[in-house]
């Protein structure tokens, strides 16, 4: 039996597991990085354990540390969670090898579905259908340029031994395909420690659809329904709901026991996902099996009405799956989104700093947020940006659907970049509405859900400078409210009053008179019957306008005239992050789009490219520095038009 449990991971999961866990009436055990020492899951565990460090490789993934921190406390079994070490197989042999339980499937299973390319070979075997493509052992760069012209471009470069999204490149033509490989390679080996890649066919316009499997020590296996997974960006997923739209009892069946196929051909025991390409014909290719519970496992269980980790513990102990396959009703209709902190206007760069202001969405019926952060919780660069996740569910899709716009409208998040107003438009679309579902969604629908930013109206300063006023402590009379001085009215003797602000949002500026008009009712700015949210956290002031909470702050002069004194030129980390390779050195020419700088940032990398022709004059920065948004990495000075000629 498990009495104490280790979670070997972090954030919502973290979280997640301990909940349920709580439920059984589980001991928990968190383990943490030096920067995590703090974190939400840390402080929701019964014990805690610092592994170090900050990155992944100091903390997280020292298996030794992990299964050491498990003893010292007492716990008896370990769940790995989802990333990090979850589908490692080594991890999963030590966890048995030191006589604890893991809550995962064999190592032999992980071994199996681990390298993408034995897979796939293991696949075709069992009758699973695939896509086409390359999957052996030769890495060589030749090798893939061969094999791509075979399969014909574009084509899809893929990590053997990881997924979500970490290297993983489109490549379009084969001018593209060195710099792609290298790069995705660096991906794939600092996401998970093994850099094979594997090339297949990029299937245009498919749906990306996915089976919830379990099975047991008893030779049981079951699917729970599917899952549509096909609104991502970077390749990685942001909506998910449960079940598919648009799929017949017939196709859900033949895709649901193709899955049970998958995992009974390799022994697989516990929960597990087998993921599709299902194109507009009805016809669906095998892509991978990952090895884990899924970071979209709450729609399967709002559908179901089961508890997957509580399964996980069941069958870890050698208990049999609590449902057959005929017992297994699907009820209703559930969406998840992913909140992320991100930057959607910027290529969905990944942003990290303080969450100023965050307010989750009240608790209701279908309502659920799996969360691991609170407001004043600072987001790392090494992480996943991943914050939370929001899911809804209802009756019917369209129910689901409008009580996750509801609860989207509610959530309120300020401090770093997100992208929660992105969510909104994807959920409000009509398309999404409509169901036309593929994972060319957010490019075919760009210009609705990425605008370009509009400029701030009058009556929006207006009302942020009544708001400013409003939400303000007063400080010149604290003693007695009712006196003339407390007020920060702007009153003249003799005069009319008047008190124009000086405010910034973002990287525009206003001098504004206050709105006249507007009440303030708790977190609510009320104007001419509208309401509009309101939250003051120090210097800043976040205030709602068409949906977006709008970050606030008043200029100082003197900080102003301080900040023209200090100026720099050139190329800038876009992200906070490290310096993974630096390609250029001082006194080399460059032409415009050459790559001179590699930043990773929460697994994932970044390049830095020279906008135009120049000549590098100065390297501020070198490999494996740590630098934060905004730092000046590379000096360029552009060339003389004789020059570029």
């Amino acid at each position: 039996m498990i009495d104490s449990l280790l979670i070997a991971n972090r954030g919502e999961i973290a979280c997640r597991i301990m909940r349920t866990a709580r439920e059984l009436g589980i001991a928990t055990v968190a383990v943490h990085s030096d920067t995590d020492r703090d974190a939400l899951h840390v402080r929701c565990a019964d014990q805690a354990v610092n592994l170090g460090g900050a990155r992944p490789s100091e903390s997280y993934l020292r298996v030794e540390a992990i299964i050491a921190a498990a003893k010292a406390t007492g716990a008896n079994a370990i769940h790995p969670g989802y990333g990090f070490l979850s589908e490692n197989a080594d991890f999963a042999r030590a966890v048995d090898a030191a006589g604890l339980i893991f809550v995962g499937p064999p190592a032999s299973a992980i071994d199996a579905m681990g390298s993408k390319s034995a897979a796939k070979a293991l696949m075709d075997a069992a009758g699973v259908p695939l896509v086409p493509g390359y999957h052996g052992a030769d890495q060589a760069l030749e090798t893939f340029r061969v094999e791509a012209a075979k399969i014909g471009y574009p084509v899809l470069l893929k990590a053997a031994a990881g997924g979500g999204g970490k290297g993983m490149k489109v490549v379009e033509s084969e001018a593209q395909l060195s710099e792609a490989l290298s790069s995705a390679q660096r991906e794939a080996q600092a996401a998970f420690g093994d850099a094979r890649m594997l090339v297949e066919k990029y299937v245009l316009q498919p749906r990306h659809v996915e089976i919830q499997v379990f099975a047991d020590q008893h030779g049981n296996a079951v699917y729970l329904a599917e899952r549509d997974c096909s609104i991502q960006r970077r390749h990685q997923k942001v909506v998910e709901e449960a079940p598919a739209p648009g799929l017949s009892p017939e196709l859900r069946r033949a895709m649901g026991e193709a899955a049970v196929t998958a995992a009974r051909a390799i022994g697989y025991v516990g929960a597990g996902t087998v993921e599709f390409l299902l194109d507009a014909r009805g016809d669906f290719f095998f892509m991978e099996m990952n090895t884990r519970l899924q970071v979209e496992h709450p729609v399967t269980e709002l559908i179901t009405g089961q508890d997957l980790v509580a399964w996980q513990m069941r069958v870890a102990q050698g208990q049999p799956l609590p449902l057959s396959q005929e017992q297994i009703v699907l009820r209703g209709h559930a969406i998840e989104v992913r909140l992320y902190a991100e930057d959607p206007e910027q290529d969905f760069l990944p942003a990290s700093g303080e969450l100023t202001l965050y307010r989750e969405p009240a608790a209701g019926v279908g309502r659920r947020v799996d969360s691991g952060v609170v407001e004043g919780d600072r987001v790392s660069p090494f992480y996943d940006p991943m914050l939370s996740k929001l899911i809804a569910w209802g009756e019917d899709r369209e129910t689901a659907r409008r009580r996750l716009l509801a609860m989207l409208a509610e959530q309120q998040l300020g401090g770093v970049h997100s992208n929660l107003a992105f969510l909104r438009r994807v959920v409000a679309h009509p398309a999404f509405a409509a169901a036309e579902l593929d994972t060319g969604f957010i490019g075919r629908h760009a210009d609705a859900l990425l605008p370009a930013p509009a400029p701030l109206p009058d009556a929006f300063w207006a009302l942020a400078a009544r708001a400013w006023l409003l939400t303000a402590p007063s400080a010149a009379r604290a003693d007695d409210p009712h006196s003339p001085w407390a007020a920060a009215c702007g009153l003249r003797l003799g005069l009319a009053c008047e008190q124009r602000l000086h405010l910034r949002c973002g990287e525009a500026e206003a001098r504004a008179l206050p709105a006249p008009g507007v009440s303030l009712l708790g977190d609510q700015l009320l104007v001419d019957g509208r309401r509009h949210a309101v939250q003051r956290r120090g210097q800043w002031l976040f205030v709602e306008w068409d949906g977006q909470l709008q970050r606030v702050t008043q200029v100082d002069p003197i900080s102003e005239v301080e900040a023209l004194q200090h100026g720099h030129g050139g190329l800038t980390a876009p992200m906070n992050g490290s310096v993974v390779r630096v390609l250029v050195e001082p006194g080399q020419q460059v032409a415009a789009g050459e790559l001179l700088v590699v930043v990773e940032a929460m697994k994932m990398e970044h390049s830095i490219r020279a906008a135009e022709a120049g000549e590098v004059t100065a390297i501020h920065c070198a490999e494996g520095d740590l630098v934060e948004e905004g730092r000046v990495l590379v000096a360029l000075q552009p060339l003389a038009e004789e020059a570029t000629a």
